[in-house]
C-alpha cells in the first residue's frame, strides 16, 4: 500500500501545485514509483488521457514530473466553470453535467466513493503518492463534507505540509491564522510549514521564522525562493497572461477570451526566442501581429460576443483583410465560421453570427467528444504551406460539430478507424481546427515559424526550436534541484515514512 504526502496551502496560488510536482521529481529521481493526486480540481485547463478521458492539467504536469502517463484517476473530479456561480462537473474523466454552485456544494457527498475508489487504484500501483489540496482548509464555510482538503486528508490519512506564500505578503500571519482555524485533530496532521517564493536576504527572514514556529508549533521545513520555470499552470492563477511579450521576430497575438481553455496550446511559442508573444484583451492592446490566435473557449457564444462588444473582433476582420494570419484552436476555430447554433441550450440557446473569415456552420451538441488523435496536415495553402503533410498528435475536446460549405479544403487530417477523416477548415490567410496540443510536436512549430519568416523576408535557417519534452524534462529537473536544496528533504522523508505517526522538531530550538 503507498504511502502519501499532502500538499495544502493557506490559499489559492501559493505554489502547492508546483511544489507537489517538485516532490513528485524528487522521489522519481530517488527511485520511488510516485503519483500526483487531487481529488477535486477546477480548471477550463484540461487535458484527455490516452484513454479518451478528461483530467486538469496540473495533475498531467505533476505526472510528468513523475515521469509517469497522466491518468484521470489522479484528478476524480474536474469542474469547469461557465459562470460565476456554476461548472460542468467531470467525474473521473466523464461528463456528468451542469450544477450551480450550491447544487454542487449540497451533492459533493455523492462523490465521496468516485474519489475513493480511484485514490485506491493509485495506492495499489504506486510508493508514493503526493496529494494536493485546493485553496485553504481554513474555509470554513466550505469545511462541511470536504472532499479535497482535510476532508481528504481524513480519508487517506495522510500527513501534511502546509504551504505560505511570502511574496503577496502577511504569510505569517496566513500560516499562523489557518492553523488557528483547524480542529485539534486536523492541525495534528500538519507535520510543518513552508514559506514560497522568497525573494531577498533570507538572514532578515529568521527572526520571523522563529517566532512563528514559537505560536504556531510546528517547524519550518523550507524557504523556497522565488523562482521562474516554464511549467504549465491553472489557467485561473496563471501570471502569463499579464506578461508582456518578450520582443521576437515574430510578433503572436493571443486573444484573452474570458473563459479562455487549454491556453497551454500556445506555451510551446513562449519558450522561443523568436517568438513574442502577447495576450490580448482589448483592442487598444492589439498592436500590429504578424499571426492573431483565437484560442479554445468554455463558452464559446459568450466570449465571441464579448469580442463583438469591445472591439476585437473589428480588430481580427480588419487584420485578415489586409492579408494577416488568424489562427482558431477549437472554441477559437468555431468563432471564425459563418454561425454557431446552439438548439439545445448546451451555452445559450440560440444561433448567432461568427466572424464570417471561414465558410462552415457549427451546431452545438450535448454529447462531447473527448479523444486523443493523430494525423498531418493537408496541403495547405496561402502562407502556412510550410505545414503541408507535417504530422501532429493532439486531442480533442469540444461539444460542437463543424460542417464546411461545399468547395472549402480541409486543414487537417486525422487518424480515425483506419482512414483518414478531415478536419478543420482554411481560406486565404485565416485556418482554423479543433486539434489541441498541435504545437507541442517541434516540426509544427518549426515549419509554422519558417513560414512567416519566410512570408516577412527574414532567413529561417537558423531558428533552433526545442523538442518539447526534452524541454519539459530540463524543467522539472530544475524545479527539483531548487527545492531539494530549500527544503528539508530528510524530515520530508521521515514524514512519508511515519505518515501521522512522525513527530518534527522545531528548526530553531
Amino acid at each position: 500500500m503507498a504511502k502519501s504526502i499532502m500538499i495544502q496551502g493557506t490559499m489559492s496560488n501559493v505554489g502547492k501545485s508546483v511544489l507537489a510536482a517538485a516532490l513528485c521529481r524528487i522521489l522519481k529521481e530517488d527511485g520511488y514509483k510516485t503519483a500526483p493526486f487531487k481529488s477535486q480540481n477546477m480548471a477550463l485547463n484540461s487535458y484527455i488521457t490516452r484513454d479518451g478521458l478528461e483530467m486538469g492539467r496540473a495533475q498531467v504536469m505533476q505526472a510528468e514530473a513523475a515521469g509517469i502517463e497522466p491518468s484521470a484517476d489522479m484528478n476524480p473530479i474536474l469542474l469547469k466553470p461557465t459562470s460565476d456561480i456554476g461548472s460542468q462537473v467531470i467525474v473521473r474523466g466523464k461528463p456528468l453535467g451542469m450544477m450551480s454552485a450550491s447544487e454542487y456544494y449540497k451533492r459533493k457527498k455523492e462523490f465521496i466513493p468516485s474519489i475513493k475508489e480511484s485514490y485506491k487504484k493509485l495506492e495499489e500501483e504506486y510508493d508514493v503518492i503526493v496529494i494536493e489540496g485546493a485553496g485553504s482548509p481554513a474555509e470554513i464555510n466550505l469545511k462541511k463534507d470536504d472532499i479535497v482538503n482535510m476532508g481528504f486528508a481524513e480519508m487517506a490519512d495522510a500527513p501534511v505540509l502546509l504551504v505560505g506564500d511570502i511574496d503577496r505578503g502577511g504569510v505569517f500571519a496566513q500560516l499562523a491564522g489557518t492553523i488557528l482555524l483547524l480542529e485539534e485533530e486536523e492541525r495534528k496532521r500538519i507535520k510543518g510549514v513552508v514559506v514560497n517564493k522568497f525573494r531577498g536576504d533570507r538572514s532578515i527572514l529568521q527572526p520571523g521564522l522563529r517566532l512563528l514556529e514559537e505560536k504556531i508549533e510546528k517547524p519550518v521545513l523550507g524557504v523556497v525562493p522565488y523562482f521562474h520555470l516554464d511549467l504549465d499552470e491553472e489557467d485561473s492563477l496563471t501570471e502569463r497572461f499579464q506578461r508582456k511579450g518578450t520582443p521576437g521576430l515574430v510578433k503572436i497575438a493571443v486573444i484573452r477570451l474570458p473563459r479562455i481553455s487549454n491556453f497551454t496550446d500556445i506555451a510551446p511559442f513562449e519558450a522561443l526566442e523568436e517568438a513574442e508573444v502577447t495576450y490580448v484583451a482589448s483592442a487598444a492592446q492589439f498592436g500590429e501581429p504578424d499571426v492573431v490566435i483565437v484560442p479554445g473557449s468554455k463558452n464559446t457564444i459568450s466570449d465571441l460576443l464579448w469580442m463583438r462588444q469591445n472591439g476585437l473582433e473589428g480588430k481580427v476582420l480588419r487584420h485578415a483583410a489586409k492579408g494577416g494570419i488568424v489562427f482558431g484552436i477549437c472554441g477559437g476555430y468555431q468563432m471564425l465560421g459563418e454561425s454557431i447554433s446552439d438548439p439545445t441550450g448546451a451555452e445559450q440557446k440560440g444561433t448567432v453570427r461568427g466572424m464570417g473569415l471561414l465558410p462552415v456552420k457549427t451546431v452545438f451538441a450535448q454529447e462531447k467528444r473527448r479523444v486523443r488523435v493523430t494525423g498531418k496536415f493537408a496541403r495547405v495553402d496561402g502562407a502556412l504551406a510550410e505545414l503541408s503533410g507535417v504530422c501532429y498528435e493532439g486531442y480533442e475536446i469540444h461539444m460542437g460539430k463543424t460542417v464546411l460549405n461545399e468547395g472549402t479544403q480541409p486543414l487537417v487530417y486525422l487518424q480515425e478507424g483506419g482512414k483518414m477523416r478531415p478536419d478543420g477548415a482554411q481560406h486565404k490567410q485565416v485556418y482554423g481546427c479543433y486539434m489541441h496540443g498541435l504545437f507541442d510536436m517541434s516540426e509544427t512549430v518549426r515549419a509554422f515559424l519558417t513560414a512567416i519568416l519566410k512570408q516577412k523576408g527574414i532567413d529561417p535557417s537558423e531558428v533552433k526550436v526545442q523538442d518539447r519534452k526534452a524541454y519539459k524534462e530540463e524543467q522539472y529537473e530544475q524545479l527539483a534541484a531548487i527545492v531539494r536544496e530549500n527544503l528539508q528533504m530528510e524530515t520530508v522523508y521521515r514524514i512519508i515514512e511515519k505518515g501521522n505517526e512522525a513527530t518534527c522538531s522545531l528548526s530553531f530550538e
